[in-house]
């Protein structure tokens, strides 16, 4: 069943009123890739009432009002991506599509969606009850962070917010929790993955420097992101304080990670897999095209790369589904009356992540002094592409089930340590769960900068280029390699776009299409770099291309008039590519 949006389906359900009203800044997709929906149903099955607004009107409060007010709490989310980068390019242009809303046209979420629905909310319900912010937005945003769209820094997200209280993370267990804590007219400040604003610094806390102190001083600002950063591991962090008026924000300690069980239990629950009618009617939704019968493996990320927010997000700790759940789940989607046997993705934030991970890790947390993959592949991480390579097998055997593909991104240096199966895993890709292309993101080839993104060197790319075409040889197929890369990185120069740009001519045969201008986005190493212009590690300068223009020119040096089409496996620069991004 659909959670319900309208008061006409609150009262088809025989309910009075609603426990939780969640507002969320995408549309409503009742898909488990959907953050909003995935609590709605966790709180539904928990035994709560809920309800959903997609997508607000935001200068009336006929949508905002339409479900009344909710008897314990307002759950706000911006969507599945923060909304600045929703709605806003790299230079910071008005994007005009938005895969999340119908139709497709980028009208209906509005800048820092979080704080415009909170004022929504209040400015509607007076003295109402707790407003709870959530989701990727609230949770990048919940300390002192860098705005670059605003190109400074800002507080706290729950104070911007006058918010009650913010979850951050998934969420599933801290949202039930506080959920029932609050039914019970119980205190809720001590629930893990938790962020509330206090007078008082709570025992054995951390404290954080504080908003002005970061303000004044960049380099004040680097050391608490480290400290923050350090405190994201669940079986390793301690309370974090840090000031932002005269108040503090209070960050407990993360949820604990979840089983297998437990995730299990999530993705077991009911999902429609489509837009719910009442803003289906309004247009298509194209984020349906990709999730709609694609599979979750897995969470979290050891990679760790420097640009990128799963790490503390999702946490660095690779957890995952059983195999007799994804295959339950890819059974009902065989069943959907709108499959037409394909499978469209079977992965998580990287594929190949699936059913391995560092047991001193699972015991007691991550390293607090070293990485997982960079600047090589730890030899405690026991790489194994076994598991996956055996559910892949079985989801092919499902009836009804034509093919199955691999969407995800994959990590090749992943591929290339594992000496038991990592040859047979990219045979078995290549022969059945790649249509065409192989997604990798080597996202540069200059060794500085791979250094300060957390990437493996050239060598591992050029290794794997090499093993792939030569499987595809093997196999007798004509397979392409797409690669994304990154320009106007912190560090990246002009020069250094040159230096890519021969690369891929002389080793890759091509110049590749897939290259994005640098965003800087909330609490990554990367943003930390760009507006701090030091590696926050070593205290070294580091260059940062910051005017627009010369950042799109980093950007051109990849872009000629009539670029090659692709990487062919078998000959080099011969065919077209199929398909995009």
């Amino acid at each position: 069943m659909f959670l319900p949006t309208t008061p006409e389906e609150v009262s088809q359900l025989g309910w009075d009123r609603l426990d939780v009203i969640l507002v969320t800044g995408d549309t409503y997709i009742d898909s488990p890739f959907i953050g909003a929906a995935v609590i709605g149903k966790v709180l539904l099955a928990a035994g709560f009432r809920v309800g959903i607004i997609a997508q607000p009107a935001t200068e009336s409060g006929e949508d905002i009002a339409r479900l009344g007010e909710p008897l314990l709490f307002w759950g706000v989310t911006g969507g599945s991506v923060d909304s600045m980068v929703a709605n806003r390019t790299a230079g910071g242009r008005k994007r005009r599509t938005d895969d999340y809303t119908p139709g497709g046209h980028n009208t209906r979420r509005p800048d820092r969606a979080v704080l415009v629905y909170s004022n929504l909310i209040r400015s509607h319900f007076k003295e109402t009850r707790p407003i709870v912010l959530g989701g990727i937005e609230a949770s990048l945003r919940r300390v002192v962070h860098y705005d670059y769209w605003a190109n400074r820094l800002r507080r706290s997200i729950l104070f911007d917010a006058k918010a009650d209280y913010l979850l951050y993370g998934m969420a599933e267990h801290s949202v039930v929790e506080l959920a029932r804590t609050l039914r019970a007219g119980e205190d809720p400040r001590s629930i893990p993955g938790l962020c509330y604003a206090g007078r008082d610094l709570p025992p054995d806390c951390l404290e954080l420097p504080s908003f002005n102190e970061c303000e004044r001083d960049r380099t004040v600002f680097i050391q608490m992101f480290h400290a923050f950063y350090r405190n994201n591991d669940p079986l390793r962090a301690r309370p974090l304080a840090q000031r932002q008026d005269s108040r503090y924000l209070i960050q407990n300690p993360p949820s604990p990670l979840p089983t297998t069980a437990e995730l299990d239990r999530v993705h077991g629950l009911e999902y429609e897999r489509e837009a719910h009618p009442y803003y289906a009617r309004q247009g298509e939704v194209r984020a349906l095209e990709t999730i709609r019968f694609a599979l979750v493996t897995h969470r979290g990320c050891y990679g760790e790369c420097n640009f990128c927010a799963i790490a503390v997000h999702q946490g660095r700790t690779v957890t995952w589904r059983s195999r007799a759940s994804i295959l339950a789940e890819a059974e009902q989607l065989a069943a959907h009356p709108r499959f037409k046997g394909i499978i469209q993705d079977v992965g998580g934030p990287t594929a190949n992540m699936y059913g391995f991970e560092c047991a001193k890790k699972l015991r007691r947390g991550g390293c607090p002094d070293k990485r997982c993959l960079f600047p090589k592949v730890c030899p405690h991480l026991p790489v194994d592409h076994g598991p996956q390579l055996s559910l892949l097998r079985d989801l092919r055997r499902i009836k009804g089930v034509r093919k199955v593909m691999v969407a995800s991104g994959l990590r090749y240096d992943l591929i290339l340590a594992d000496r038991r199966n990592g040859v047979n895993y990219l045979r078995e890709l290549i022969r059945h769960h790649v249509s065409g292309q192989l997604k990798i993101a080597p996202e540069h080839t200059e060794e500085h900068i791979l250094a300060r993104m957390g990437k493996p060197g050239p060598d591992s790319l050029l290794r794997f280029r090499e093993l792939f075409m030569d499987l595809n040889e093997q196999e007798g197929r004509r397979q392409f390699l797409t690669y994304y890369l990154i320009a106007a990185y912190p560090g990246c120069t002009q020069q250094d776009m040159r230096q890519l740009r021969r690369f891929c001519v002389e080793n890759l045969k091509l110049l590749p299409r897939q290259v994005q201008i640098f965003t800087p986005t909330p609490s990554t190493y990367a943003t930390l770099m760009y507006v701090a212009e030091q590696d926050p590690w070593t205290g070294a300068p580091c260059f940062v291309e910051k005017s627009d223009a010369r950042r799109d020119r980093q950007k051109a040096v990849l872009a000629p008039e009539n670029p090659p089409a692709g990487d062919l496996a078998r000959k080099p620069g011969v065919g077209k590519r199929k398909g995009g991004r």
